[in-house]
């Protein structure tokens, strides 16, 4: 039996990809001519097409870890906003630690299977990590903060109505 990682998405990400699933497999089935410049631009994807989403999103379901917010533990973990410090230069950078489309965020997204959420994965604020980028001897980093993503956007200013000058 395969092993396999756990994708952390909010239970309104679950619902969306929910939807979605069943909206395929209500469409029907559209069978393709032989000469395939006939077929209609128009009409529904291939079927191998919307089987292959399908399955993805199956995939998905299956192995979500449905939480709001993950655990308020401080951890570097999917679902947390991290704030870091590149030690070479000072500059720090926020980003979310997910899954790529797995959130609908107005911020950077660095999945787990990136150099960057591999090594900083399981760090507490103040710990140092390097992290191995290719042709690069390894960039020594510092976790500064970890916050539920859910708490980030709540804190996060929403943009006020436009003011026109006159």
């Amino acid at each position: 039996m395969g092993s396999y990682t756990a994708v952390w998405m909010t239970s309104q990400r679950y619902r969306q990809l929910q939807d979605e699933l069943a909206e395929l497999r209500s469409q029907r089935s559209v069978e393709v001519p032989d000469d395939f410049m006939d077929y209609p631009p128009n009409r529904a994807a291939r079927p191998s097409a919307r089987q292959e989403r399908m399955r993805e999103i199956e995939g998905l379901l299956a192995i979500a870890r449905l939480a709001d917010d993950p655990a308020q533990k401080g951890i570097a973990e999917p679902g947390m906003v991290l704030t870091i410090r590149y030690d070479a230069t000072g500059e720090t950078e926020t980003f979310l630690l997910g899954r790529r489309g797995a959130e609908n965020a107005d911020i950077k997204v660095y999945s787990m299977a990136s150099p960057l959420g591999r090594s900083i994965a399981g760090a507490r604020p103040g710990e140092q990590r390097i992290y191995a980028i290719p042709n690069d001897g390894g960039r020594l980093v510092t976790l500064l903060k970890a916050v539920p993503y859910t708490s980030h956007v709540a804190k996060t200013p929403q943009p006020q109505g436009l003011r026109l000058a006159g």
